[in-house]
């Protein structure tokens, strides 16, 4: 029987996409989560992030933790109260697995975390490297947070893994349903000046890469998650109308309409963040989908 994984926001895109590959090749899942849930191949144990409480049992025999909890980014407006609530859900909760190794015995050997683009924000035409400075909006902050709090578990003897990820292409989720649903209508337009950077990525690439970072023992520190070939907002937006076979006519949705909508959280879809990959690949990691084109047809047939 294969090694046993525990992970947090399993029930995620990300973690159900990674929990599936992870079954498939033989190791052992289970998830931490806030309410039971009935599945014969994976085990669930309950925590409750806001009041300090997790199922001990939770590390029996668990070698590897996959951190992919935390609030939704763009979800609701970002009042004070809200903001709290995307950092809580995401330093409060790994320190809470790293307060249960620290009085309990274990096997845990590696943790790899979601982190993500936010830590550099909105950079402009900069290529962004693992070791750039961070940013200092809200974004980079919570991304600053949430590294720090991992990487607490350096001080535990862990190997501690951290993916910056950009922006996930699915079906049914995240970006790319809220982009394509006005193109399927003919009513696609690029965002603001169109010009901003997106760092994207297949999620099946996304799942790989996670089991990359568990199986490699020479990955360590951060990686950013993103393919090869980033894209204007302007050439996604005509890449998904090409897919669609639609027309991109509409002029531009102007930045200042998106800011008096969004306010601060525009920067997620005004934001420019053009990302490195060249320290993943150097590690032998290879992208399924790494041209635009690739990946739309895998998604939408």
């Amino acid at each position: 029987m294969g090694k046993k994984v525990l992970i947090t926001g399993g029930s995620g895109t990300v973690g159900a996409n990674l929990s599936k590959l992870l079954l498939k090749k033989g190791y052992q899942v289970a998830h931490l989560s806030r309410s039971s849930k009935v599945d014969a191949q994976i085990e669930t144990f309950i925590w409750d992030i806001d009041k300090g409480l997790i199922d001990e049992n939770c590390i029996k025999e668990v070698s590897i933790i996959i951190h992919l909890a935390g609030a939704g980014i763009a979800d609701s407006n970002w009042t004070n109260d809200r903001k709290k609530v995307i950092i809580d859900s995401r330093t409060k909760s790994i320190k809470l697995i790293y307060d249960l190794l620290k009085r309990k015995s274990h096997k845990v050997e590696t943790v790899v975390s979601a982190s993500a683009s936010g830590f550099y924000s909105d950079r402009g035409n900069d290529l962004m490297m693992e070791n750039n400075q961070p940013n200092s909006d809200f974004l980079a902050l919570c991304c600053i947070a949430w590294e720090n709090a991992v990487d607490e578990g350096n001080a535990l003897g862990l190997r501690v893994v951290k993916f910056r990820t950009g922006v996930i292409l699915d079906k049914d989720s995240g970006a790319l349903p809220k982009m394509s649903a006005p193109v399927k209508y003919g009513f696609g337009a690029p965002l603001g000046s169109g010009k901003q950077w997106i760092s994207w990525i297949h999620i099946d690439d996304v799942a790989t890469m996670y089991l990359k970072g568990i199986e490699d023992e020479k990955l360590d520190g951060a990686y950013n998650m993103s393919t090869p070939y980033p894209l204007t907002n302007y050439s996604l937006t005509k890449a998904i109308a090409k897919q669609f076979n639609k027309p991109l006519w509409l002029p531009n949705v102007p930045s200042f309409v998106l800011k008096i909508i969004f306010g601060e959280m525009s920067i997620v879809v005004l934001g420019s963040t053009k990302m490195d990959t060249k320290k993943i690949e150097e590690t032998g990691f290879r992208f399924k989908f790494s041209e635009i084109k690739a990946a739309l047809k895998n998604i939408y047939g």
